[in-house]
């Protein structure tokens, strides 16, 4: 494969302001945010939805119809089209939003495969292709099989890993922002008592599947542990003993030892933010260690950027780069008259400036211009 760069551009100039991070509060303040929905979608309080279940489906459907209305009353969703990197969340959520709108649809599920030749793969509904260039490809396919491209279609697309950083060509550095997250987090807490050495170790063995059951696969936890562990409160080996004999099954276990000793927590100074984790865990919060997620919209917002004078080697492990690609498959939709809309299942706290920093000219990442990479 051989990539190019074609300037730069940002994600609001795909789909403007017709974005949902995590808390599903739409960039958009025209559109409802999902607590404004609970009582016409009888969510009751239940707690926020994340992107594989059906209420997200749910809700991001009612959005998309809202959507629809503003810049085309009397225009009605019909059909549902989808860009995603991954078979089992994007086809997830996919088929759950084509059930909630009773929608038929097409998921495209994209990723570049480096060393294999080209090839695509239908499974039902989804379309599996080891290249983001098959994308027009897709768009044929699905054409020919009756889905109209035009004012009744809504194209959702997935940021993380497709609109930007594309899984497979540049989705390191995406957790190469992330990972610097958690590590400034942690440092910054610890002070002089941080081991960098001792913290790499504790996230490279615990960031890993079999520790699932303790980490849910969030950070917001996995840095919580690490926090934990270089305080000295915990040992690595008893963590990874503890997940192995079954006595940490899951995050509740481990803060709730945590609770217990809070004797022990005074002499670190982490008291005041084990409280905050703790009382948003308790509260249900997805996530909870808001101290990790605005130092990670802060490492994020780092791998931004024109690229100027980079090559494309260069920019691809530096830059969090626009899939071009999928930029242009969106362009040539949206002058189709097709909705573009995009789901994030990144936190709001890592997105999107807190006010403080709004006031001092951040932007929300998908305001940001940065360099666009395609084939």
């Amino acid at each position: 494969m051989t990539y190019k760069i074609s300037g730069s551009s940002s994600l609001r100039e795909i789909m403007g302001d017709l974005i949902v991070y995590r808390n599903l509060i739409p960039s958009d303040p025209r559109l409802p945010s999902v607590d404004a929905l609970r009582d016409d979608l009888g969510l009751g309080d239940r707690p926020l939805p994340r992107k594989a279940e059906p209420e997200y489906g749910r809700v991001v459907a009612e959005m998309l119809r809202r959507a629809r209305a503003l810049d085309l009353p009397g225009t009605t969703v019909q059909r549902l089209v989808y860009i995603g990197d991954t078979r089992l969340n994007d086809g997830t959520a996919f088929r759950n939003l084509c059930a909630a709108g009773e929608w038929p649809g097409w998921c495209f599920i994209g990723r570049d495969t480096m060393g294999q030749p080209a090839q695509v793969e239908v499974e039902g509904d989804l379309y599996v292709a080891n290249r983001w260039s098959a994308l027009p490809d897709f768009l044929r396919y699905v054409q020919a099989q009756g889905i109209a491209l035009d004012e009744e279609t809504a194209l959702v697309i997935d940021i993380d890993k497709t609109a930007i950083g594309a899984r497979g060509r540049n989705d390191g550095v995406i957790d190469e922002a992330r990972v610097e997250g958690v590590r400034r987090t942690v440092a910054d807490l610890l002070g002089p008592n941080y081991n960098q050495d001792a913290f790499g170790a504790a996230y490279d063995e615990l960031n890993q599947a079999p520790y699932y059951g303790l980490t849910a696969d969030n950070q917001d936890y996995l840095a919580y542990i690490c926090l934990i562990l270089g305080a000295g409160l915990w040992a690595l080996e008893a963590v990874v003993d503890g997940v192995r004999s079954g006595a940490l099954g899951q995050f509740t276990d481990l803060i709730s030892r945590v609770e217990e000793r809070r004797g022990e927590l005074a002499g670190t100074g982490l008291t005041s933010i084990h409280d905050d984790v703790w009382r948003r865990v308790q509260g249900g919060d997805p996530t909870p260690f808001k101290a990790f997620r605005y130092n990670e919209y802060l490492t994020t917002v780092g791998r931004f950027g024109a690229g100027m004078g980079a090559t494309v080697e260069q920019a691809l492990a530096r830059l969090i780069a626009i899939t071009a690609e999928v930029r242009e498959a969106a362009l040539s939709l949206h002058e189709s008259g097709v909705l573009v809309f995009g789901v994030s299942d990144k936190p709001d706290e890592a997105s999107v400036p807190s006010a403080q920093q709004a006031e001092q000219g951040m932007l929300p990442l998908h305001h940001l211009e940065t360099v666009v990479i395609g084939e």
